[in-house]
């Protein structure tokens, strides 16, 4: 059976549950100030975050070729 190309293109929903009040309201004031509605504010932030490489990728190659040693108050970002 055949999928159709526009089902596999459309995008995904993401709920977040138990967002604390003072953070869904810095959210929600940072969406405002640049004119967007908290969805908008959030959907280009995810994007944005997808697009770059976290520090646990970044560093994985340089440690395995010795280059890098990822210790003390790094440690609890890689966790």
């Amino acid at each position: 059976m055949k999928t159709c190309k526009m089902m596999t293109a459309m995008p995904k929903s993401i709920t977040i549950r138990n967002v604390p009040d003072e953070a869904r309201g810095e959210l929600a004031a940072r969406a405002a100030r640049s004119g967007r509605s908290l969805q908008e504010h959030l959907r280009r932030e995810l994007i944005g975050l997808a697009s770059k490489p976290d520090l646990e990728s970044v560093l994985e190659p340089l440690e395995r070729r010795g280059r890098v040693v990822v210790a003390g108050e790094l440690n609890p970002l890689l966790s």
